[in-house]
């Protein structure tokens, strides 16, 4: 694309250099994938600085640099090089942009569906993709296990990618002729302008509770975060929410989309009803415009009732037809690390995504709801360095008040030091029932050799992690991979 058409279309506050002669061939953040053709964008980080590489990418001739500090760089260094000069008031707001039209907006060619709240994203995002195939549609999604064009796995480190990643795999769908996208679109993407520009038709509120304090600060700006998507639906769009989550009307009170609730108010439009589990799945029932719908799911937990029935809700209002909604529900296969059922003998190992102090507790609050006190609670968990300190104690009082044995241990400590983490753990403890073992390999296999023939081990925190990062080293690390390895071993 030349990068004078791509400027005709954008708002920039000055440009200096010759654009005409200027061809576009990709959109990058990251100095080191930089080359003659690309449209650099210098971001001003947490940690890095974008503009503090400008020199690095003009050295390597890079076709333009868009940047938000107009004097960090004189312009006499841009001219000498030929590269142009795109000054705009927010760099990342700009990437977005610019984005957009760099890959021919391709959010207004799909059915774009959007998924926030704290937990229940990825299930619900999982439910919704294996409907709409289910269908015949073929469904992209952008996630935080993985992205998905049809049924082609992309990696991610990210909830929602960069605004420019997003846009580039949401054009690689549409040119392998996928119809629908499900997202889910985390409270970072939100306040960082991830998914500015594009064409949502439909949003989902799943439900919110206190995260990523370490960012956000407050629970008010979280909620805020938050917000930002559904002021994006348009009239013409959808909105289904959490009715029974008190903060819902808060959050859509500005949007006038149309707005469909589920929950188990009686006011709910979708009202769920009749939810029973055990360790084999799940099973509810659906009041929905007069009519009541039997659901069944193999993925086990109250929480899932929730997921599903907002993804029944999500799909037959996007024109999918209840039978098929039903059926894409009960064939949706395990979600990685989602309450994931390990056995071996009589013994459970449930690997869990749980790491926020209510997703830890509705896990275990399943788990006791499955055991009926007739077996054994053992909990592995720590919690993740250079994040959220005020839950530390309060998950450790979850855990320890809630099982009959917890291994404290690390998960992620990044650059913290492990023992300062669990000690924060530890004075939220007011039981006797626990073992410090900071190596979680180690806490694993001590929790699986250690309880009873009958014991459920719920591991906590990590799910479909498949790394432990120490000193911002990651290294292969799955809690499933090393409770198939131990169980196998135990039961010898």
């Amino acid at each position: 694309m030349k990068l004078s058409d791509l400027l005709n279309k954008v708002k920039t506050i000055q440009v200096t250099g010759n654009a005409e002669l200027k061809e576009i061939t990709d959109i990058t953040i990251d100095s080191r994938t930089s080359s003659n053709n690309s449209l650099f964008f210098a971001i001003e980080g947490f940690k890095t600085d974008g503009h503090n590489f400008i020199n690095d990418v003009i050295n390597k001739s890079v076709a333009a640099v868009v940047l938000q500090n107009p004097k960090v760089i004189p312009d006499q260094i841009f001219s000498h090089s030929g590269c142009v000069k795109i000054v705009v008031q927010n760099s990342r707001k700009s990437l977005a942009e610019f984005s957009n039209i760099f890959y021919g907006e391709p959010s207004k060619k799909l059915n774009l569906i959007g998924i926030t709240g704290t937990k229940g994203k990825t299930t619900t995002a999982f439910f919704i993709k294996n409907i709409f195939e289910q269908a015949g549609f073929k469904t992209g999604l952008i996630g935080t296990i993985a992205n998905y064009i049809g049924k082609n796995e992309v990696k991610t480190l990210l909830t929602t990618p960069q605004s420019h990643e997003i846009n580039s795999l949401l054009a690689q769908m549409v040119n392998e002729n996928c119809t629908q996208c499900v997202m889910e679109v985390s409270s970072h993407a939100l306040r960082l302008n991830r998914i500015d520009y594009l064409n949502f038709g439909t949003g989902i509120f799943t439900n919110i509770t206190s995260d990523h304090m370490d960012y956000h600060k407050t629970f008010n700006h979280y909620l805020e975060s938050k917000k930002i998507l559904f002021d994006l639906i348009p009239a013409s769009g959808k909105i289904v929410y959490n009715i029974d989550d008190n903060n819902s009307s808060k959050l859509i009170k500005d949007s006038s989309a149309q707005k469909f609730s589920f929950g188990i108010s009686e006011k709910a439009t979708c009202r769920i009803k009749n939810i029973t589990y055990s360790l084999e799945g799940t099973n509810f029932d659906l009041s929905w415009k007069g009519k009541d719908y039997h659901l069944t799911t193999s993925l086990v937990g109250h929480f899932n009732a929730f997921n599903a029935a907002s993804a029944f809700e999500t799909s037959v209002v996007n024109g999918i037809d209840y039978q098929t909604a039903i059926d894409g529900i009960k064939n949706t296969p395990q979600v990685p690390g989602r309450f994931e059922v390990i056995s071996k003998k009589n013994k459970k190992v449930i690997v869990d995504y749980s790491h926020t102090a209510d997703s830890l507790k509705q896990a275990l609050t399943a788990v006791q709801y499955i055991v009926k006190q007739e077996r054994p609670i053992y909990t592995v968990f720590g919690c993740g360095g250079d994040r959220d300190r005020t839950k530390r104690p309060i998950m450790g009082d979850i855990a320890a008040s809630m099982s009959d044995r917890i291994y404290v241990t690390s998960d992620n400590p990044r650059t913290e030091d492990p023992f300062i983490i669990i000690d924060e753990i530890l004075k939220g403890i007011k039981s006797n029932n626990y073992r410090v073992i900071e190596n979680r390999e180690e806490a694993i296999r001590s929790a699986i050799f250690e309880s009873e023939d009958n014991a459920v081990i719920l591991i906590a925190g990590k799910g479909h992690e498949n790394y432990q990062e120490i000193n911002g080293v990651r290294k292969h690390f799955s809690d499933k991979e090393l409770a198939q390895k131990y169980l196998a071993e135990w039961a010898k």
